[in-house]
């Protein structure tokens, strides 16, 4: 078991700009923050999106694309480094127009409509992703 206790924080909210791809704008975001260590959750909505899901048999991400718009139901996640950079791991529920929920892991090219997030900066905690061979995930090493 890794635990981490932090020692404080900023705390952001606001919003993105509508047409910017989701992923992108939160490690901008992070990464002009300087924020190393977080936890984000976000709501709104997209006008299409991308998300993946990771096959525990082959080890393989596959990817699952949403050409129309949906609401963000939930987006949650956390930043910590990997290869020495801030980085956001995000998981995201999406609900379409009948109601159905899909959801995965966020991807590059899922593009705003509108997102209002909150970002929990975590002072004082180190977390650095590093391949791990029983999972081939990038975990949270030290």
């Amino acid at each position: 078991m890794l635990v981490k206790e932090s020692t404080g924080g900023r705390k952001l909210m606001g919003r993105f700009e509508h047409g910017a791809d989701l992923l992108q704008a939160l490690e901008e975001l992070v990464e002009k923050e300087g924020i190393k260590a977080g936890a984000l959750s976000l709501i709104g909505a997209v006008q299409e999106a991308r998300v993946a899901f990771f096959d525990q048999a082959s080890k393989e991400y596959k990817t699952i694309e949403f050409p129309a718009s949906m609401e963000i139901l939930s987006c949650i996640g956390n930043i910590s480094l990997k290869d020495g950079k801030p980085f956001a791991h995000v998981h995201i529920v999406l609900g379409d127009k009948e109601g159905r929920v899909w959801g995965g892991h966020l991807l590059p090219g899922t593009k705003i409509f509108a997102a209002e997030f909150v970002i929990e900066e975590l002072e004082g905690v180190h977390l650095e992703r590093e391949y791990d061979a029983m999972t081939s995930l990038a975990l949270w090493q030290k």
